[in-house]
């Protein structure tokens, strides 16, 4: 159960938090290639990460052979994480614009040298994460562009390009690409919500290796600890608005250690996706989102009975 990279969400705070309910592998934010080849510092800080979250893998995004080859090797010696991903599958505008992430599936000769550049640079694992396809490239004809390649695990989002974010997900596709590289792990994502849904994904294809959750889990890190409970007992722990409100305070106050007033700012966000659903949460969520401390959320949420 993988905590899929998800750009402004992912960072160590969010990754401390999934760990700590059940991810068994998480994912940096994108960090890019070029930012690393021409001025690394600020990117290093993006992907620091804490020793409780390994295994922990930094993601990689851009679409220069050569940068790609510098950066595994600053990452490797730099931050030395479990494993480095490359992203073939990212949607956005401005990284597809730019010719990276999905972008770069159609183009068979630029994605393998990409995948060789990290792969011959850095003594780490090297994962890539891709998508159903785009326009006429499927992942399954990217797949056999790349299969003997040494990649060692991929991450198949199942919606197209064209898909987005709301499409249709196709996780036979998936379970097609592990019969390609049955030796390499495949790991299936995209629209992941609940435990009931997970267990019947991996119940309907059991050649999958595992599930990467994103959206999913905004929110609600503790799905990752829900699914392997339902798969293991058939049922799963419920959240109420107790149990969720300690969770949003422990994430809060490790986003305050890691970026201090900055931290505070990126809760707001957090604390709207934990508190959705509940009676009276939208006069609740324009109190969250204002809030400037620890202390400021601390009382908002212990006045709500």
């Amino acid at each position: 159960m993988a905590l899929a990279p998800m750009a402004g969400i992912t960072d160590s705070a969010m990754r401390q938090i999934c760990r700590e309910y059940g991810a068994d592998v998480v994912y940096s934010e994108m960090a890019s290639v070029s930012a690393l080849y021409f001025k690394p510092e600020k990117t290093l800080a993006l992907v620091k990460f804490n020793r409780k979250e390994r295994p922990y893998v930094v993601q990689l995004f851009g679409n220069n052979p050569e940068h790609f080859a510098k950066a595994a090797q600053i990452i490797t010696k730099s931050i030395k994480p479990d494993g480095i991903d490359i992203n073939f599958g990212c949607p956005a505008k401005k990284v597809f614009s730019h010719g990276s992430g999905c972008a770069l599936m159609p183009q068979k000769e630029l994605a393998r040298k990409i995948i060789l550049a990290v792969c011959e640079n850095t003594t780490l694992p090297v994962s890539i994460k891709i998508r159903a396809g785009l326009r006429e490239m499927s992942a399954l004809h990217f797949i056999e562009n790349i299969k003997d390649l040494p990649f060692y695990a991929v991450m198949i989002h199942g919606r197209t390009y064209e898909g987005s974010f709301s499409g249709v997900v196709d996780f036979k596709i998936v379970e097609e690409i592990k019969k390609i590289i049955p030796q390499k792990i495949v790991l299936a994502n995209g629209g992941i919500t609940n435990p009931v849904q997970a267990a019947k994904i991996l119940e309907d294809y059991p050649l999958l290796d595992g599930l990467g959750v994103a959206r999913g889990v905004l929110g609600k890190p503790y799905l990752f600890s829900q699914i392997k409970e339902f798969l293991k007992k058939g049922k799963r722990t419920e959240y109420n608005f107790k149990k969720i409100k300690k969770i949003a305070i422990r994430h809060a106050e490790l986003l305050y250690k890691n970026k201090k007033r900055f931290g505070m700012l990126e809760i707001r966000k957090h604390l709207v996706w934990y508190f959705k659903g509940f009676p009276g949460a939208a006069e609740l969520r324009k109190k969250l989102v204002q809030v400037k401390s620890i202390g400021e959320i601390k009382k908002v949420l212990s006045s709500v009975k």
